[in-house]
């Protein structure tokens, strides 16, 4: 089987992570990635994840701005650039010089725009300046260090993703664009349910423990001192929950039946420390036996150095074993990402520098398209018809996405509808609304007249429920042959985990995750839900992908992921071996950095994020003095710290770029909406609740230089638009009032906001 990617050709001339990680997933499908590099090699050469972010890829040197790129260029399909390049490539002008080519531009922050001195791509700096830091929860509510670079790679996953669109229109137009996806969209794209922001509302505080804020989404410690995550989101997992542990919180006055108050302050710690009492009094395992015997999501909390050889991820093949060039033999995460017909693969390992600078030769230029090259502000997807099934988070999410893109996304339900459409209505954006009972025969031959109109089919359902309902790509396949069909699953499609159910914080902590960036100390939950945000974003590099190959060749396919494989392709550059590695960074107790030169500080009027390279730099800026730098990393932190403290945040970061020295502020979510360098990205629209109260939510994840989408996207009320989408499908109006009146099909209203209510 060919792979999707066969036959396009990709120069990646980024640097660090998010680029050389959006060009590997191309590699991975096929495509001939060619990494240019400087003589003295990608900075990121000393991360031990560069051996994962460069595999499939071949390696050439040339010097920054040599006429030989354009050699290159004539003949890619896909130019990665990062603003890090040092050269005069200019992304605008090679689309102009090159129409048919695609150019992802994916700097470290924002176009044009890096705050802090040299410029160079850096979570910490990111995540300080962008809000996720700050919105981690902790013990003291201060910010956190993330010790995985997750904007980042968040970042190059949709990058690659939003460039596979660009892709399926060239295929449709003849011509390339400029996809712009930076720093500040990782962070987007990763944080969207926290970037809801109400400016007539307090700050949301976030000293609620490093378990995060919800009494029954959090980790509990047992009677023999192990941890497990107790994952009970919805209330019929907390009934269940409640039943196994012995305790009726819900029977309580202070709750009266009502979840939502579990998260009020004056319950929460009441709440959690009679659930807390209740695991204290047996050991981890013969908990979760109980749990899931009574039908509660839960999971023990693992190491991180340990889950490359867990048995799933074996009978997954999420674990590769290569030889390296440089390295000698690596064991890397596999693809997370299955296609049927079209598979992807690790082939090769990164390249030596300059290993083919001998043997590499350009392509044979492309020939130019004819005619003008078309504009539209309905995204490079418009005309693709996707049906989400998706529930919860990563299925719903990925029709966002792809609606984002420019399709049109029909969200289906059951008439009940999503339970978590409340809290998590930021993810159905974009959607159309079909409430549908899928159990009914008479409601299931409706569905198949809508999926004869469909491109894609999307769910996360478990394995199993696709057939025993009718509608697995098998069944759908019969009714539309060249359809894509795209699942997202807990645990995988092989190994003794794949019946159980997933849900993100489960991964988190059997992967290590939480106890890696917990240390010593209680482990954490991400407040991103990082293995959901994954997933949707690779359906989204799936989904496309697929669509490409069924332009060129007419055949549909099954595609799928699982939050297994996406826990493992998160921690890419921390879970990969090979002798000699650098262990990766453990966090600890409200973790504020890896050493007295790389860490957050408070200021007289609140808290930096410093990034030096050495003491010197700080000498050079007169904030240490050679006489003051002590004998441990202890001793020169309290000597910057005192220095810190007595100035104020805009002088600090004005002396420290004045010396060269990278530093920016730790801002919150809420600080961003009003940031003007920001404001041409239209990262933020304005909304409002059912009583008028306005909001920001997330806009534009990308930008298309050609094919931008213009839209304004709320979410569905449950079923709003079922009688449309079955009309505009051909069902007639008589079965359509026959349905609803049978209950199996729902016309409903509009959604309104009532409350933003933060889970996590």
């Amino acid at each position: 089987m060919s792979a999707a990617l066969d036959g396009i050709r990709v120069l990646d001339l980024s640097r660090g992570i998010a680029g050389p990680l959006a060009a590997m997933l191309l590699a991975d499908f096929g495509a001939d990635v060619v990494k240019v590099e400087p003589p003295r090699g990608d900075p990121a050469r000393a991360l031990p994840g560069f051996a994962v972010w460069n595999r499939n890829k071949r390696g050439i040197v040339l010097e920054p701005g040599s006429g030989a790129v354009h050699d290159w260029l004539a003949g890619a399909d896909v130019c990665v650039l990062s603003g890090q390049e040092g050269s005069d490539l200019d992304s605008e002008g090679l689309v102009e010089r090159y129409p048919h080519l695609i150019v992802l531009y994916a700097p470290p922050y924002a176009p044009n725009l890096t705050p802090w001195a040299g410029g160079a791509e850096s979570h910490p700096l990111l995540s300080a300046m962008a809000g996720p830091a700050r919105r981690q929860s902790s013990f003291n509510g201060g910010p956190i260090d993330l010790v995985y670079p997750l904007p980042l790679y968040v970042q190059g996953h949709w990058a690659a993703a939003s460039t596979a669109a660009a892709l399926v229109e060239r295929q449709r137009s003849g011509f390339g664009q400029v996809v712009t996806v930076a720093g500040v969209h990782g962070v987007m794209v990763s944080s969207v349910g926290t970037l809801i922001i109400v400016p007539s509302q307090s700050v949301l505080p976030t000293n609620v423990g490093p378990g995060g804020r919800h009494p029954c989404y959090t980790t509990y410690q047992c009677a023999d001192d192990e941890w497990l995550f107790l994952a009970a989101l919805t209330p019929k997992f907390q009934v269940n929950a409640f039943k196994v542990l012995g305790v009726d919180i819900y029977a309580d006055e202070r709750i009266q039946s009502v979840p939502a108050r579990m998260l009020l302050p004056e319950n929460r710690g009441w709440v959690r420390k009679t659930l807390g009492d209740a695991f204290r009094s047996r050991p981890r395992d013969e908990w979760l036996a109980r749990l899931e015997a009574g039908d509660c999501p839960a999971g023990p909390l693992g190491e991180r150095d340990e889950w490359l050889d867990h048995p799933q991820l074996q009978a997954n093949k999420l674990r590769v074993e290569i030889e390296d060039p440089e390295r000698g033999p690596v064991t890397m995460p596999g693809v997370p990402l299955v296609m049927t017909g079209t598979p992807g693969s690790v082939r090769t390992p990164a390249p030596a520098l300059g290993q083919h600078t001998r043997t590499a030769k350009p392509w044979p230029a492309c020939p130019p398209p004819t005619g003008s090259p078309p504009i539209s502000s309905s995204g490079p997807l418009a005309g693709v018809r996707v049906l989400d099934l998706g529930t919860i988070l990563a299925g719903p999410y990925a029709g966002a996405l792809l609606a984002d893109l420019g399709a049109d996304v029909i969200k289906v339900e059951t008439p009940a509808g999503d339970p978590f459409r409340e809290t998590g209505f930021t993810y159905n954006r974009g959607q159309r609304g079909l409430a549908i009972n899928l159990t009914s025969a008479e409601a299931r031959q409706a569905f198949y007249a809508l999926v004869r109109t469909a491109d894609v089919v999307l769910d996360n359902s478990r394995l199993g429920v696709l057939k025993r309902l009718g509608i697995d790509y098998a069944s759908l396949q019969k009714v539309r042959p060249d359809i894509v069909t795209f699942s997202v699953n807990g645990f995988g499609e092989n190994g003794e985990f794949a019946v159980k159910p997933g849900f993100d914080p489960v991964l988190q902590a059997m992967s290590g995750m939480m106890t890696a960036q917990g240390g010593e100390c209680d482990p954490v939950l991400f407040t991103i839900p990082i293995n959901d945000i994954t997933a949707a974003t690779v359906a989204v590099f799936g989904i496309c992908l697929g669509l490409l190959h069924r332009e060129r060749t007419g055949d549909g396919q099954r595609i799928w992921t699982s939050l297994l494989g996406c826990s493992a392709q998160m921690q890419s550059g921390e879970l990969v071996r090979f002798k000699g590695r650098r262990p990766s960074v453990r966090g600890g107790c409200d973790f504020e950095g890896p050493s007295a030169l790389d860490r957050f500080y408070r200021t007289r009027d609140g808290w930096l994020r410093l990034q030096a390279p050495d003491v010197a730099a700080l000498q050079r800026a007169g904030i240490v003095h050679e006489t003051e730098t002590g004998s441990t990393d202890l001793d020169l932190t309290a000597v910057i710290q005192k220095y810190f403290e007595s100035k104020g945040m805009a002088e600090a970061v004005a002396e420290l770029a004045s010396a060269g020295v990278p530093a920016v502020p730790a801002r919150l979510p809420g600080d961003l909406p009003d940031d003007p360098e920001l404001r041409d990205l239209d990262m933020f629209t304005t909304l409002h609740m059912q009583d008028g109260t306005p909001f920001y939510a997330t806009n534009r994840y990308a930008r298309f230089s050609r094919t931008q989408e213009q839209r304004v996207f709320t979410a569905p009320g449950i079923g709003e638009h079922s009688r449309d989408v079955l009309a505009d499908a051909g069902v007639p109006a008589a079965e359509i009032d026959s349905l609803i009146a049978s209950g199996a099909l729902k016309q409903g209203e509009p959604f309104t906001v009532v409350a933003i209510q933060n889970y996590r």
